[in-house]
């Protein structure tokens, strides 16, 4: 049996000290954790003062990666692997979000995504299938794992930011240029960030273009 909900993580509470107005939720890769992904929030806190970050655990242990954790198991890159895996996941993220947003009073408009790698896939995945849109999405490190169910859809486009390496061995940069240009050819706003001579890493101009896209994101919505 595989574990359908997210129990735990870790977060960072507003710097403000004030309840939440809006919530970042950081969706970690293959084989990382929730406590690896916060350490993005300190970074962006002072742009954000009244955010709550939060970085959960996927609900699945990852076997190949000892102490990690899994959205899916990762069998193979293969479209319709990566489209089903990601569809298989996403009712515990779903599930987790309509649960932080009530227990805070806050909506869609209120959340941004923030993911890296299969986390990115999570991230786009949920976003533009959740009945109300989300301020934003960012993308680190990932792609876009399948659009079954769109076209014929009226569907959420929240504005989305893809950053990726030039020097990354697990996700070709290559994947961040196919997936603006299916989701540019599905109607959603894509900004893109090329970070020369990275690796499958998140570099400081990433992050702080991802600070900023959210920011700016929140303002609008609010």
């Amino acid at each position: 049996m595989t574990l359908s909900k997210i129990v735990n993580g870790a977060s960072l509470q507003p710097r403000s000290g004030a309840p939440p107005k809006k919530i970042v939720l950081l969706l970690h890769g293959f084989g990382s954790s929730g406590t690896d992904m916060i350490s993005l929030a300190p970074q962006w806190q002072d742009a954000l003062p009244d955010t709550l970050f939060l970085a959960p655990h996927a609900p699945q242990r990852c076997g190949m990666m000892g102490a990690g954790y899994q959205w899916w198991g990762l069998s193979g890159f293969a479209p319709s692997a990566l489209a089903a895996g990601a569809a298989s996941a996403a009712p515990a993220i779903d599930a987790f979000i309509d649960r932080k947003l009530a227990q805070y009073e806050l909506t869609d408009a209120d959340l941004a995504l923030v993911g890296f790698s299969q986390g990115t896939m999570m991230a786009l995945h949920v976003a533009l299938r959740r009945p109300r849109t989300v301020a934003a999405v960012v993308g680190y490190s990932g792609m876009l794992a399948g659009t079954v169910g769109l076209a014929h859809t009226d569907f959420s486009k929240p504005p989305v930011l893809l950053v990726h390496g030039t020097a990354d061995p697990v996700v070709p940069v290559a994947a961040l240029h196919m997936s603006e240009s299916e989701l540019k050819r599905l109607g959603v706003e894509v900004t893109t960030h090329i970070s020369y001579g990275v690796a499958h890493s998140v570099d400081p101009v990433g992050l702080r273009l991802g600070r900023d896209f959210v920011a700016q994101a929140f303002e609008r919505s609010s």
